[in-house]
């Protein structure tokens, strides 16, 4: 019993620290945001109805629809927009055109993950040393280069891995949280009668007097649940009893009190709006705040880039992303990875983000449409998952899911409008990797009918073969191929310049599923052909590490016995030459050659050892 109170202290202290590290950083530039649009008249009725409507959105959005709705919608225990997918895929696979359709969509949701990758690093770390502004207004010029520099070693130190540094997350964002429910107690203790603004009616007397004004806002309103996706996509961590209790213990507590503090301060002093969040402290505490707030904005930056990682792995095990060159930063935990192309690839884009928005305001236009757009994906897979994966009745799941889809659209509705102010930035990124993403699942699809086309049976060559067979050398010959019961390449290729063929064969294909883990009791297929040849079929979910030596290892005891020493890989390599006329736009047709030519291969993602050998393959049209 006490060791399962600590570990649900712990989970939930680590919960804290990676969670809600995103939304925890929203105060810095929310409600400044809202009232510095100039949509918001400075009243008081008005700071009442915005405070409303700030804590019914946490109660709406983060309370009821990611803590109590979706985190019950688990696929095998892992959560995110991959996992929603999954589950919801699955569900409808009895309905083609409807299952390809939410795939679609579904990954065009992951696809926005990027934008939003994007988006908020570059806000929030830009928003925690504007703080410097306050100090003195010559700091303004050393805010962007402190925001790149912080930035720049940030993503510097990710090959290192986050374990060294993960332990201290929690604690940092705890103080954090502390910090800024201390800061709005402290001006809340003036004006307790702000409090009154928890009632839902100051939020609808808001609406209802100003319904144009209340649409508008709803594109700066949205900034305070930044990060609320994490909630769904970190349940594989952490559980959902820990995120529960870290949201409703913690962090929303700590958040209603800096807000409603930022509120009490602004009644007294509207001068403050320029920046409400860092005016709430005295002057002695400016620095130190200052520096606690971009520590926070960097964990908040941390899990981000972290879940980008995880989420490009996943897309790569589901096939919609190349084989890209992966490193595991812990020996213990799978889950720390480190992909190059994407760290880097994300740091230009902040970069540019920053550069070109150059101030946090700037940049509260550019945020909201990928991160509504992607809520309301969720809403919408959530329905299908409760409707025909768990088979509730129909008025049911439209009543749970409806009142949610409503108020997304209204805040992706909202957000449109700042489509040319920046908005159409994070939905550019998103584009981009959506149109990779679906070229090359798209591109391997009209591959894999080519060399399923030209393939020849594996048996009925075995059997020629072995009719007058060539010399057996020693050791084990292993061949991945991407089409069970297909001769590879490799093998041709093999017995053409060397003409030999090892003691030992396999003819390995690897097939990945729709759904998280996939345990090593399911792993391995296995089919003898005979000669000590074997067909082996390797079983990873999206979640699995995908690791082909310790694979083979569970072939001991079966007939083959795999010596690492004497154990050889081969991997075909073919050139792909894009044709008018095959299925795709030719600018996909080239996209995806390129893709292809560019790819690692499967040494890096499967983790062969350094005596993999690639062998040249054949030009293929498409």
């Amino acid at each position: 019993m006490q060791n399962s109170k600590s570990s649900l202290v712990v989970l939930t202290l680590g919960a804290v620290g990676v969670v809600y590290g995103d939304i925890g950083t929203s105060v810095l530039y929310a409600v400044k945001e809202v009232f510095g649009s100039g949509h918001v008249p400075f009243t008081e009725t008005n700071v009442y109805g915005i405070l409303s409507i700030f804590f019914w959105t946490l109660t709406l959005i983060v309370s009821l629809k990611y803590v109590v709705l979706v985190l019950r919608a688990d696929n095998h225990g892992e959560g995110g927009l991959i996992a929603m997918l999954a589950l919801a895929s699955q569900a409808v696979k009895d309905k083609p055109r409807l299952r390809a359709t939410l795939l679609a969509v579904g990954i065009f949701g992951t696809s926005l993950f990027y934008g939003d990758g994007v988006i908020t690093p570059a806000i929030s770390v830009l928003s925690a040393v504007e703080g410097l502004e306050v100090m003195s207004i010559h700091s303004k010029r050393f805010v962007i280069p402190i925001t790149l520099v912080v930035l720049f070693c940030l993503f510097a130190v990710q090959k290192r891995g986050t374990g060294g540094i993960g332990k201290f997350f929690g604690p940092i964002t705890l103080v954090w949280f502390i910090t800024i429910a201390l800061l709005g107690v402290s001006h809340i203790v003036g004006h307790p009668e702000i409090l009154w603004a928890l009632s839902p009616y100051h939020a609808l007397s808001f609406m209802f007097a100003h319904p144009g004004t209340s649409f508008i806002i709803l594109g700066a309103v949205v900034l305070c649940v930044t990060g609320a996706e994490a909630l769904y996509a970190d349940l594989g961590h952490f559980g959902k009893r820990p995120i529960r209790l870290a949201w409703f213990a913690v962090v929303m507590p700590a958040l209603t009190l800096n807000y409603f503090g930022q509120g009490a301060l602004l009644l007294v002093e509207p001068e403050a709006i320029q920046n409400p969040f860092y005016m709430m402290a005295p002057d002695w505490a400016l620095i130190p705040l200052v520096v606690l707030a971009t520590m926070a904005t960097v964990i908040a930056s941390q899990a981000l880039i972290t879940g980008a990682f995880s989420v490009t792995k996943q897309a790569i095990q589901l096939g919609y992303l190349p084989r890209l060159n992966i490193q595991h930063t812990s020996v213990r935990d799978t889950g720390q990875i480190y992909i190059p192309l994407v760290n880097w690839g994300l740091f230009v884009s902040i970069v540019l983000a920053v550069v070109m928005f150059r101030s946090s305001s700037n940049l509260a236009a550019a945020y909201g449409i990928a991160v509504t757009l992607d809520m309301l994906i969720t809403t919408t897979l959530t329905f299908y998952v409760i409707r025909y994966g768990w088979g509730y009745p129909l008025a049911l799941c439209v009543a749970a899911t409806g009142c949610f889809a409503v108020v997304d659209l209204a805040f992706f509705a909202s957000n449109l409008l700042k489509l040319f102010q920046g908005g159409w930035f994070p939905l550019l990124i998103g584009g981009i990797v959506f149109s990779l993403m679906m070229t090359w699942k798209e591109g391997r699809r009209l591959l894999n009918e080519k060399l399923r086309a030209d393939a020849i049976d594996l048996k009925a060559f075995l059997e020629s073969v072995f009719i007058n067979p060539p010399t057996r050398v020693e050791g084990t010959a292993v061949f991945l191929t991407a089409e069970t019961g297909a001769v590879p390449n490799a093998l041709l290729h093999n017995l053409k310049h060397n003409k030999v063929l090892h003691q030992q064969n396999l003819f390995v294909t690897v097939h990945n599923h729709e759904i998280p883990w996939i345990g090593l009791d399911k792993r391995l297929q296995v089919e003898p052909l005979g000669h000590d040849c074997w067909q082996v079929m390797i079983h990873y979910g999206f979640k699995n590490d995908p690791d082909l030596p310790r694979a083979l290892d569970l072939l001991r005891g079966r007939g083959c016995e795999l010596e690492p020493m004497s154990t050889s890989y081969f991997l075909s390599r073919d050139t792909v030459i894009p044709t008018i006329g095959s299925g795709m736009a030719p600018w996909r047709e080239k996209l995806f050659a390129q893709m292809h030519h560019n790819a690692s291969g499967a040494a890096d993602f499967l983790r062969l050892p350094n005596n993999a050998v690639v062998e040249l393959g054949s030009k293929i049209e498409i």
